[in-house]
């Protein structure tokens, strides 16, 4: 079999994960040869689709299952994809200016939101309070045949869309602008990756292999698999969580309207987003429920989903732990429905009404060939679910598994994995550059 050259770095998959390392190392590293693989003909083509995400800019001011801590962390890494889009001139293109608002239903919910305001309109200058008098002017459907009192925290003028996967085709643009060696391999399934006795790697595929001196997998729930056929990771296993949507057959808001967060539910409560692949028109989500998939629409190994899973007593431990909630397992039920023909959208459409009280079944139809996977990493070790970003870092080689919100962290990501290349390799990291180009709003 044919050995190719050896390269400094050698990325694994074409997400907004891996072309944003690509797009940092090209521009902010003296490195100078870097390929990327991905498996398909083009990039994003799995969770950076517009399709399968709701193209959300997560900034961590309307999302209430933010800690503030945990928002304070969000918002500086999210503000380098919002910079970025400023500054290389993408707005409009790849990220859009649309209102965005978090709602609170009842009395109780809204208490909460006031008491979160109060709390967190130092991080968010911009956070406004919308009472239900302002919502009427801007959003007249979320009064129409409501009941209970609202009050929504809201915010305008913010970059709130991003289709990452336009996101991910500039990323590569741009790194192919510089002079660097750059190879884009498509269609190119990395098969197998070992690491040599000089402390180089190499990486087979389904045609040929190549020599890199440090790696990085961004390859969605095949990272931990990577990971794993290399001795790494073996206290994690992955719980495939899959996630659909509904549209409504006609546009009914112009904002991104989010609700508020359930403290006992791991995943995001619902909300109705203008979508940039249907001309703004509204759509609901997502749905989610465990699915036996590591990718949404495409073929699946089946030694792949059980290799992934590792189901064995501390796997076990974790998925009883979460069925003995009388909330989640309610929870769980729900979303099995809402996927099921006939009924799912008369039960889809009860957590909808929250947003649009007068929203009735016949006004929604499922989303077909949308919707994602989100593999949630579960901690063998600690019995627990891990949300967000996952991390196996080894010498010269890193394993990233992103969930939401990965791709609005994916520039701060691609930063930290930039600069641990840099000193692997004893190469150099333009912090000047990066600070004024990606961590900074040029006037």
């Amino acid at each position: 079999m044919l050995v190719n050259k050896l390269f400094d770095t050698a990325i694994v998959g074409g997400g907004v994960a891996g072309t944003s390392l690509l797009f940092t190392l090209a521009r902010y590293t003296d490195l100078n040869d870097i390929i990327l693989f991905e498996k398909y003909d083009e990039v994003s083509q799995l969770n950076s689709n517009p399709k399968a995400n709701s193209q959300t800019l997560h900034v961590g001011d309307i999302e209430t299952n933010y800690t503030y801590e945990k928002a304070k962390k969000v918002k500086k890494a999210s503000f380098m994809v919002s910079n970025y889009i400023q500054n290389f001139g993408w707005l409009d293109m790849v990220g859009f200016r649309r209102d965005k608002m978090v709602l609170a239903v009842g009395e109780e919910e809204i208490a909460q939101l006031k008491k979160r305001y109060d709390a967190f309109k130092v991080l968010y200058p911009y956070l406004e309070l919308w009472d239900e008098e302002k919502l009427r002017q801007i959003e007249p459907k979320l009064l129409e045949g409501r009941r209970e009192p609202i009050l929504a925290m809201g915010a305008t003028g913010q970059i709130t869309t991003v289709d990452f996967k336009k996101l991910s085709e500039s990323f590569v643009q741009e790194a192919l602008d510089t002079q660097k060696n750059i190879q884009m391999r498509y269609n190119e399934e990395v098969t197998k990756i070992e690491r040599n006795e000089d402390g180089t790697y190499t990486i087979t595929t389904d045609t040929t292999s190549f020599q890199a001196k440090t790696v990085v997998v961004n390859a969605g729930a095949y990272s931990l698999l990577f990971a794993q056929a290399m001795g790494y990771g073996k206290s994690y296993a992955t719980l495939p969580i899959g996630g659909s949507f509904f549209f409504t057959k006609e546009k009914l808001l112009n904002a991104k309207v989010y609700t508020m967060q359930n403290p006992k539910l791991p995943f995001a409560a619902v909300h109705a987003d203008p979508d940039v692949t249907q001309e703004w028109n509204t759509r609901f989500g997502p749905t989610a429920f465990a699915l036996p998939k590591l990718e949404r629409y495409h073929s699946l190994h089946i030694k792949d989903l059980i290799d992934a899973l590792g189901i064995d007593m501390d796997v076990t431990k974790v998925y009883m732990s979460l069925l003995k909630d009388s909330t989640i397992r309610g929870y769980i039920l729900r979303n099995v429905m809402e996927e099921m023909p006939l009924i799912g959208k008369e039960v889809f459409v009860k957590d909808a009404q929250k947003v649009i009280p007068s929203l009735k079944a016949s006004d929604i139809e499922f989303a077909e060939g949308y919707g994602g996977m989100r593999p949630q990493i579960i901690d063998k070790i600690n019995h627990e679910l891990l949300l967000g970003e996952a991390k196996i870092e080894e010498e010269g080689i890193t394993f990233n598994m992103t969930p939401s919100p990965g791709a609005s962290s994916s520039l701060n990501i691609a930063m930290q994995d930039a600069q641990a290349l840099c000193k692997h390799l004893g190469a150099t990291f333009d912090e000047a550059k990066h600070q004024e180009e990606i961590e900074s709003l040029k006037a």
